[in-house]
């Protein structure tokens, strides 16, 4: 039983000091109000750049500067007066993206490339116009509205080329790899 209470010290000590923190409790658009249901409280071993449970009154009522992601912890400058995204020079574009236009299991973060669907230009109109293609990040996938209507998928994409991704017909989302400079 000692050994055992002597462990448990050690342990304890080991894991250090555990502070209350906020993480995000739902994902929060740019732009949006923080709301109190936004957060929940969690233990963790952290230094300075989060938020404390403390500090919540200071968050509440303010705005998401950035893209908020559950699960992550809440940094004091994700938060302000007004959004900072998209960054300058990018632009975000939403998608109508039919059944079989992008893989299933699609997911933010995801470098893609957007090309014209099948609908949108033939084989031979595609191979013509090269710069047709339009690579960027996703920053979001919505579930059809419907049963067999269209995802929305929204990409962070430079804002030279957001017209163009914009004006895609039926587009087609492909998934690259997340380092690569390839272009379709």
């Amino acid at each position: 039983m000692v050994v055992s209470a002597v462990g448990f010290t050690l342990v304890t000590r080991a894991v250090g000091e555990r502070d209350q923190v906020l993480v995000v409790a739902r994902d929060v658009p740019a732009g949006q109000v923080l709301k109190p249901g936004d957060l929940r409280a969690v233990e963790v071993a952290a230094d300075a750049g989060v938020v404390r449970v403390a500090d919540r009154g200071s968050v509440l009522g303010r705005r998401a500067r950035v893209p908020l992601l559950a699960g992550s912890l809440l940094a004091p400058g994700q938060v302000g007066t007004s959004a900072a995204f998209p960054p300058q020079g990018l632009s975000q574009v939403a998608l109508a993206v039919e059944t079989g236009g992008a893989p299933p299991d699609l997911a933010r973060g995801e470098r893609v490339a957007l090309l014209p669907g099948p609908a949108g230009a033939s084989a031979e109109e595609a191979g013509d116009k090269g710069a047709s293609a339009v690579v960027g990040t996703v920053t979001g996938v919505r579930a059809p509205e419907s049963a067999g209507g269209p995802r929305v998928v929204t990409v962070l994409v430079e804002t030279a080329a957001a017209r163009r991704a914009a004006q895609l017909e039926h587009p087609r989302v492909v998934v690259l790899s997340a380092e690569g400079r390839e272009a379709p």
